[in-house]
């Protein structure tokens, strides 16, 4: 078994390969993880090291043989600049995630009235304006927990 990672620790996708590890041997070293994943063990630790950001076609192969499919969601936030809104998902439980869910949906209820109120004329006014800014949060909530349950999904249903 190798040591634990140094120079990369921090790295999310160097991480994500050491933990990977734990079911495949050869993911403990770089050279064994670019055979696995066909990228250059020199790109890799470049990659690792954050000297060079990952391809996406990379980034779909590390998440699928490191089983890790937050790595998608790291890369389009931090890496894409199409992504840098969306939301950051931090990976957890299946009892945290279903709490929120709830939590949401209840929230989910009194927006759909809110909704209902500001657009039923068609227009929104500068009044209306905050209560709409309130319904696209409460949404934007409701999107980061299903992204949440579809990596806990992801890495626990396989």
């Amino acid at each position: 078994m190798g040591k634990h990672i140094t120079k990369a620790a921090g790295n999310v996708f160097a991480e994500a390969r050491y933990r990977a590890a734990a079911f495949n041997d050869r993911l403990f070293s770089r050279e064994g993880a670019s055979e696995e994943l066909g990228i250059d063990r020199s790109r890799l630790a470049r990659i690792e090291l954050g000297s060079k950001n990952p391809f996406p076609d990379e980034v779909l192969m590390m998440s699928d043989i490191y089983s890790a499919p937050e790595l998608k969601l790291y890369y389009c936030k931090h890496m894409c600049p199409l992504g840098k809104d969306f939301p950051d998902i931090k990976p957890e439980g299946l009892d945290r995630i279903s709490i929120k869910a709830l939590s949401s949906f209840r929230k989910i209820s009194a927006a759909k009235e809110l909704l209902l109120d500001i657009t039923e004329d068609g227009i929104i006014t500068e009044d209306e304006k905050g209560d709409l800014n309130k319904v696209i949060q409460t949404l934007d909530e409701v999107s980061e927990i299903a992204q949440s349950l579809r990596i806990w999904a992801e890495k626990n249903l396989e």
